[in-house]
């Protein structure tokens, strides 16, 4: 089953919840934590994370925390969960590591990898500021459209 790590959900969440309270210069992880009922400590280290790839921006201090380090609508899903977990990959085959011993034979791998590039393109097209709207716009479900015609 295609999924994502939990760490993948809570940093797409806490991005979210940034972009939703624009108000606030800054909140911190536990605020956010608070908000979601998810363990602080965790998303401590995922907003680190995030810092650290350029999606957020921490703020020291009294009041300090984790801002958005660009605007909502230029950050991907994509990018917060390529931070998170590294490389996108639905099948061991597409990372382009060395050929497995079905190569020759196979007759999977290129639609395989059709596939995992139209879920990267999807996730790509879909930006923080969507989710936060709680709306997809009509070419967002297109792709999506395509995407559950790819895989049936």
């Amino acid at each position: 089953m295609l999924k994502l790590t939990k760490k993948a959900d809570y940093g797409l969440m806490a991005l979210k919840y940034l972009a939703e309270h624009p108000e606030n210069p800054a909140l911190s992880a536990k605020d956010v934590a608070d908000a979601y009922g998810i363990p602080a400590q965790l998303l401590a280290k995922i907003l680190q994370l995030l810092t650290k790839n350029g999606l957020l921006k921490s703020h020291a201090g009294m009041n300090g925390g984790y801002a958005l380090a660009r605007d909502a609508r230029e950050i991907s899903a994509y990018e917060v969960i390529h931070a998170i977990d590294g490389p996108f990959f639905i099948t061991s085959c597409t990372k382009g590591a060395k050929s497995c011993e079905l190569t020759p034979s196979c007759t999977i791998k290129e639609p395989l990898a059709r596939v995992n590039d139209t879920i990267a393109g999807v996730l790509k097209s879909i930006s923080i500021q969507d989710l936060a709207e709680h709306e997809q716009p009509a070419h967002r479900q297109h792709a999506a459209q395509r995407l559950v015609a790819l895989t049936l």
